[in-house]
């Protein structure tokens, strides 16, 4: 058993070890080598169960005193040494309220996006409306009320995203345009129509420099008296003016889609040389822009509207496109990437 002779050093042991130890960590540490399990003290009181019964009264009072003793210097260096502790603490983490603030990084809207917007305010600005429909859309308004026959190549699987539903699973589809929703629109108002429908739409092509399976597009429609391929020319006109800046200029080649007749695709001086070649427009000097071209009879009847009373034209462009072609991006992957090098550099 240990003695009370040992014990009463225990104290002046705690006052030393104590007035070194310059942490509270280490006072807590010696706290529990003087009072802890398997301390003299514990053993002390361990041993009081060997003592006469006359004697183990006294004997534990002693103990005890001592170890209240010894919690006493310990709580009373912990207390200073936390206060430190604290002081240092608060310290370091001042704030300097002189300084001037951080500010915080804001975030901007997609490049993607910014073009978007542009694009709808230029045509809103002259009288049109944005229109909307479903990105799941049905066979028939992405291709049979746009005169596109069964036959045609792109409504076979290897180019369209058809959805699983019900018991046709091939009329139901991923929008491959936003043409559906001239369909749609035509349906449900009375010339005269001004829209543009600009959205998501999807196609089933490998991604690559040009081409991903999900972009974003933009159709544009008129229907009125007596519209002809020549409101097509001044409107469009208008807006690769607006879009890329005075002097632009426009030329039109044949082409075929299966909605409008005639058909063309719309080039626009390059805005880089200025039609003089450089290796944004392949040394060419125009740059090709978009679809376009009359709407074809069969849409507006299929619509509900009279082709003898009505005409309109009808455009597609790729949103996406018109900001690679503005920004010089050189690939689409990059407006798909959360790699933040390539978008702060658009804000």
């Amino acid at each position: 058993m240990v003695s009370l002779e040992d014990l009463s050093g225990l104290q002046t042991r705690a006052e030393a070890d104590l007035a070194e130890a310059s942490t509270v960590d280490a006072v807590d540490a010696i706290s529990s080598a003087l009072l802890g399990q398997g301390s003299p003290i514990a053993e002390a009181r361990r041993g009081l169960r060997d003592v006469d019964p006359d004697e183990r009264r006294e004997l534990g009072r002693a103990i005890s005193e001592i170890a209240e003793a010894i919690e006493a210097v310990v709580d009373e260096r912990r207390d200073v040494l936390a206060a430190i502790e604290r002081a240092e603490h608060l310290a370091a983490d001042r704030v300097d309220m002189t300084l001037p603030g951080r500010r915080p990084q804001r975030g901007s809207s997609h490049l993607v996006r910014q073009v978007w917007e542009e694009v709808v305010d230029i045509f809103t600005a002259i009288g049109y409306t944005v229109a909307s429909g479903p990105e799941v859309e049905t066979a028939y308004y992405n291709f049979d009320a746009l005169n596109t026959p069964p036959t045609h190549p792109a409504r076979l699987e290897s180019d369209t995203l058809y959805v699983e539903y019900g018991d046709d699973p091939e009329g139901v589809l991923l929008r491959t345009q936003t043409s559906p929703v001239q369909a749609r629109w035509m349906e449900s108002h009375d010339p005269p129509v001004y829209i543009v429908s600009p959205g998501r739409v999807y196609r089933r092509d490998a991604v690559d420099a040009t081409h991903t399976p999900v972009f974003h597009q933009m159709e544009g429609l008129a229907v009125d008296d007596n519209i002809t391929f020549a409101d097509l020319k001044g409107t469009l006109a208008y807006f690769i003016e607006q879009f890329f800046g005075p002097g632009a200029r426009q030329r039109f080649l044949p082409n075929f889609f299966p909605f409008t007749e005639p058909s063309a695709e719309m080039h626009t001086s390059c805005h880089v040389c200025g039609g003089s070649g450089c290796r944004t427009c392949g040394g060419t000097g125009w740059i090709e822009l978009l679809g376009c071209g009359v709407v074809d009879p069969f849409v507006l009847e299929t619509a509900g509207y009279d082709p003898s009373q009505v005409s309109g034209f009808a455009f597609g462009v790729g949103i996406d496109r018109l900001a690679m072609i503005r920004y010089d991006v050189p690939e689409l992957r990059y407006f798909f990437d959360a790699d933040m090098r390539v978008l702060e550099q658009y804000r």
